[in-house]
């Protein structure tokens, strides 16, 4: 099975110069919920660069003298990017990590005690600053109009090319870890891993984007015949009013959080998804996880693996909704620097290959 993205929208490309480095990439992240205040946990709000999160644990917890695992984090990020992160450690290592905290690379921003620990997932989202190189004034404002509706539309919600590794095939060792049923051993094996289930989802997700896009194309019967779909179905899927598609035994998310529920009265659902009041979601086969069911399941099948077990299973939005989208355009230099929030877990790379309809990790 081969993954080729298709993009949503239907504009022509647009040229742009992206690379990610500490300069020209920022990202900040939203925290989840205020520190208590009180407690024996110290939050540290961090600002570091050219240093992946992994790495930065390790520098914290050998200045705090205290092991990796007491390092507590939301969300990792890349080590060509600025970033602003929060991290837990307990609050007797504080005097320790300020004696030997020394790297320039890392500057300690604020603190607060908590009583609890951060744990991953502890985050309602991350606020982007991307600076576009070699940008004409006409496709910064092509770039500009497409953006600012995406606020309206949204976007698919495809991992970004940086979960497959440099040569974007580190998924091929995560199905053959995964289909030998050892246990994994370290976090190497675990991204593997995931890596795999993230290009079967991927793949899941191109599928219902060229889906849908034949349907908003097309006529109910052109659409029947080049789908190889009952008419019926597709004059069905045609009246949605949004241009991603949902079928019965979708498994949907009050947007952005909430408990799940299946698509059982397609009308009612496909208008509060266009209302942005939910989202469908797609799989990440593993273990303890719920299926799609009926027309939906059909469509997923092909992109489930049940002999991945090494890892627990759950669902990620299909789609979602870019927030506070902003840019700002220099004639003179040719750039262009454009702001946004993106829920947790979504990638502003996705974003910026939706607009560009290029593969960015390939510039």
């Amino acid at each position: 099975m081969q993954f080729i993205k298709h993009y949503a929208y239907t504009h022509q490309p647009i040229h742009f110069d992206f690379k990610q480095t500490t300069q020209r990439f920022f990202v900040e992240e939203i925290p989840l919920y205020r520190p208590t205040g009180k407690g024996n946990f110290l939050i540290l709000k961090i600002k570091k660069s050219d240093m992946s999160t992994w790495k930065l644990i390790t520098v914290l917890a050998k200045a705090a003298l205290i092991s990796d695992k007491e390092v507590g984090y939301a969300g990792l990020k890349d080590k060509s990017a600025t970033t602003i992160q929060y991290f837990s450690i307990p609050k007797q290592a504080e005097k320790m990590l300020k004696k030997n905290l020394t790297t320039e690379r890392v500057e300690i921003v604020d603190q607060w005690l908590n009583k609890g620990p951060i744990k991953v997932g502890h985050l309602k989202g991350n606020r982007f600053r991307i600076l576009l190189h070699d940008i004409t004034p006409k496709d910064a404002a092509r770039f500009e109009k497409v953006a600012t509706s995406m606020m309206q539309k949204g976007i698919p919600n495809y991992y970004g090319y940086q979960r497959f590794g440099e040569d974007g095939k580190s998924y091929q060792q995560g199905r053959e870890i995964a289909h030998s049923g050892k246990r994994l051993k370290g976090s190497r094996e675990k991204l593997m891993v995931a890596a795999y289930q993230s290009w079967l989802f991927n793949t899941w997700l191109s599928k219902r984007v060229k889906i849908s896009s034949a349907i908003e194309a097309l006529t109910p019967i052109e659409a029947a015949k080049k789908l190889h779909f009952p008419e019926p179905l597709c004059e069905a899927l045609k009246v949605q009013p949004h241009p991603f598609k949902l079928f019965l035994g979708d498994h949907l998310y009050p947007y952005p959080y909430g408990k799940g529920r299946f698509v059982k009265a397609l009308d009612k659902e496909a208008q509060a998804f266009n209302n942005r009041t939910v989202s469908p979601t797609g799989l990440l086969c593993g273990d303890n996880v719920q299926r799609a069911y009926s027309d939906a399941r059909h469509l997923e099948e092909p992109f489930d693996d049940d002999e991945l077990r090494s890892l627990r299973g759950d669902r990620r939005f299909a789609w979602i909704w870019p927030e506070e989208v902003t840019c700002c355009y220099s004639a003179g230099t040719k750039t262009l620097e454009v702001s946004f929030y993106l829920p947790k877990g979504a990638y502003a790379t996705t974003f910026l290959e939706e607009i560009g309809k290029f593969p960015l990790h390939n510039v």
